[in-house]
């Protein structure tokens, strides 16, 4: 299993939110379809989820998160500029 157990990292938009999921289901060495099981959702929808489609529903991109063991959190926004948040991706 690929997990890193210390991931940490931080998305602004949609876009963010899907490079994210896309990695750390990458992290467990799962495809699309395996993510999809796991989280009970079709394999299609994983996909438009890491393609960050804006319409996601929070509840769909919950469960995906939990079936990857990760979870959301909110805190205040960082004072670095758009730059620097890109620096992470």
């Amino acid at each position: 299993m690929g997990h890193n157990p210390r991931m940490t990292d931080l998305a602004r938009n949609p876009k963010q939110i899907g490079n994210l999921i896309r990695r750390a289901r990458k992290q467990w060495a799962w495809n699309q379809t395996q993510l999809g099981e796991k989280a009970g959702l079709r394999q299609e929808t994983i996909s438009l989820i890491e393609s960050g489609n804006p319409a996601t529903k929070l509840e769909t991109i919950l469960a995906v998160l939990a079936a990857l063991d990760l979870e959301f959190r909110i805190g205040l926004r960082s004072k670095g500029g758009a730059a620097a948040i890109e620096d992470v991706f």
